[in-house]
């Protein structure tokens, strides 16, 4: 771009979105104004945050003024409001991609959930981070002078707007580097321009950040009169929150510092604040949030700590420290002992990185410990939440995954309800004597779980079977397969074996049964040819004809159908057809002495139970054609 362009002054429309969630924060908002303040404040704070890592390598940039801080000033008379900061500033480029644009993928899908749940708006705008365009909550229009730390006087910009659509941007000349945020406030705004109110919210949410926020106020006289000399003045006790004594800090102080860290609304569920002498020097201060971020399932969602190296700040989304499965930790680790000019690729192999990582991963899982253990009604609300990425815990975390185990719920048998509340150690307690496997099944939907065909022996026999309904639990027990000792077991396998629960009569009963229908068997199996693996009789089958499994190393169908939905190409699944020769069904058809009859009888059996473990069966026309000509018949 020439020089002759950069100067001038452009006009510029807001990407879609930033006009979407002006209007819907503007409306949904309104109540909580006030946050608008924390949002600038906590943002002039990471300005300056980023200048002084910046200044490590580079300390020229701190040039004219080394006093970091954020300063407050207002008039009544113009009804401004103005936030002012020496951080690092922004230059043009930084203003256009900014104040511009909202460079978040899944943009367009978040506003479609915002827009289809309006009475959550509020709570799923604060997920989202509103940050800058807060400033609109109060301001009807707001201007924006900032200049970039080693840009010259004259190559500062400024930007205006008034959240309606467009933005003006031109270049202007700034003493200072660093940013003013003039808010030119609305009616309903001019509750800010008093000096009582904004030391009330700076006391509130911005107590705890590490650098001075003062307010330009009028001298007083020794007999406490204002004068006309003003000077500035200091709200916050400007110490970092978490070099600070625990016994020190309110409950209070922990949920604003999070709202900080996080950009979240809501309160966090619980933390875990602690400091570490010794062979790793170091300071932690993680949350758990109460709501899931919107973009958690997103491959690109930004996950990760906030990394301080002896107090200054180093980098945020340092994902190195926490593992994926856990991205949803928000809070900050600050190591003495690692280099300050450390880069997210010397981090990735540091030994030191690797010991911090595993000590926050045990605090993160003995932090949920706690929780399940005394406050089940608080786990569960947690695990609703963030259940389905703490099942990725197995797969990635060898070294947790029996702590991982014991994390996770369930629905099951024994409990008449979809909500996953059951625990692996509280179904090992429940066990019935004898039984050394934790039986389980996985389907489409809880619906399907629960009238399985499959269950219907161990509903007989009062064996709890865990219920899994998730897409993510077929991939799960390839990696979960044991738990306290005890294997898991798939109830929709051909290994399956519940004789230890049976007497020597039923044994025998049994033996003489299949024995009779051998060549029933035999029979279908030879009808049916290569479209199964094999054909068998069952009797853990009460109400229905006949069921399809699949060996134990075998793929099963839940697994297929991930594969497929994850656009790759899963090989077909050999089923095993079990037929229940004690069912009316069966035993009508082993009467049939016409071929063609039969085959029609076996092609309703397989059919049937293709729906039921499938949800679609191969042929369907077959299916239908042979029920219409039975019931014609």
């Amino acid at each position: 771009m020439s020089d002759t362009v950069s100067q001038a002054k452009e006009t510029r429309g807001f990407q879609s979105e930033v006009k979407q969630l002006l209007h819907l924060m503007i409306h949904s908002l309104y109540s909580n104004k006030e946050i608008f303040l924390r949002e600038l404040i906590s943002n002039a704070s990471d300005a300056s945050d980023k200048l002084r890592f910046k200044a490590l390598s580079n300390p020229e940039l701190y040039a004219g003024d080394a006093d970091l801080g954020v300063k407050l000033t207002f008039d009544e008379a113009n009804n401004t409001l103005t936030i002012s900061d020496n951080g690092i500033g922004m230059s043009r480029e930084d203003v256009i991609e900014h104040l511009g644009t909202i460079a978040k993928s899944g943009t367009a899908d978040f506003f479609q959930k915002l827009s289809s749940e309006e009475s959550k708006d509020s709570q799923l705008i604060g997920q989202f981070g509103v940050g800058f365009y807060s400033a609109f909550i109060v301001a009807d229009a707001v201007t924006v002078r900032t200049r970039a730390a080693g840009l010259d006087a004259d190559q500062a910009v400024q930007w205006h707007s008034s959240g309606e659509g467009e933005y003006t941007i031109e270049n202007i000349s700034k003493e200072t580097r660093g940013t003013d945020i003039v808010l030119h406030m609305r009616e309903d705004g001019k509750e800010f321009l008093a000096e009582w109110r904004l030391r009330e919210v700076i006391s509130k949410y911005s107590d705890h950040i590490g650098i001075p926020v003062s307010i330009l106020t009028k001298k007083r006289d020794e007999e406490g009169n204002e004068t006309d000399e003003t000077e500035w003045q200091q709200i916050n006790k400007a110490q970092a929150l978490w070099t600070r004594n625990k016994s020190d800090i309110s409950e209070e102080e922990y949920q604003e510092f999070y709202k900080h860290v996080s950009h979240d609304f809501a309160d966090p569920l619980v933390w875990s604040h602690n400091r570490v002498e010794g062979k790793n020097d170091y300071t932690s201060l993680l949350y758990i949030p109460s709501k899931a971020p919107w973009d958690m399932m997103n491959r690109d969602h930004k996950s990760g700590l906030k990394l301080y190296v002896q107090r200054v700040f180093i980098m945020d989304d340092a994902e190195q420290f926490m593992p994926s499965y856990l991205r949803f930790v928000k809070g900050l680790i600050d190591s003495n002992d690692l280099p300050l000019n450390v880069s997210r690729e010397i981090l990735q192999d540091n030994k030191v990185t690797q010991s911090l990582r595993s000590a926050c991963t045990k605090r993160v899982l003995t932090m949920l410990e706690r929780m399940a253990k005394n406050d089940e009604e608080k786990y569960i609300s947690f695990w609703k939440e963030f259940g389905l990425v703490m099942k990725e815990g197995p797969a990635e975390d060898m070294a947790n995954k029996e702590k991982v185990a014991g994390l996770m719920r369930f629905a099951s048998t024994e409990v008449d309800s979809a909500d996953q509340t059951v625990s692996l150690a509280k179904y090992v307690e429940r066990m019935k004597e004898g039984q050394d496997k934790i039986y389980y099944l996985t389907a489409d939907s809880y619906a399907a779980a629960k009238n399985s065909p499959h269950l219907e022996q161990f509903r007989a026999k009062g064996i709890e079977v865990v219920l899994m309904y998730d897409r993510i639990d077929e991939w799960l027990m390839n990696y979960l397969t044991e738990f306290d000792g005890k294997q898991f077991q798939s109830i929709t396998k051909s290994g399956l074996d519940l004789s230890q629960f049976e007497d020597e009569a039923e044994k025998e009963k049994q033996k003489e049964t299949e024995e009779e229908f051998k060549s029933v068997v035999e029979r279908t199996k030879t009808y049916l040819g290569d479209r199964v693996k094999e054909v068998r009789t069952t009797f853990k089958l009460a109400t229905t004809p006949a069921v399809v499994v699949t060996d134990d190393f075998e793929m099963g169908t839940q697994m297929a159908k991930l594969l497929e939905a994850a656009g790759q190409e899963a090989p077909s699944v050999n089923y095993i057809l079990e037929i229940n020769p004690e069912h009316d069904m069966v035993q009508r058809m082993a009467d049939e002495a016409d071929e063609e009859a039969f085959g029609r009888w076996v092609e309703v059996l397989l059919g049937q139970a293709m729906l039921a473990e499938r949800g679609s069966m191969e042929d369907p026309t077959s299916f239908v054609t042979a029920i219409n000509s039975l019931l014609v018949k």
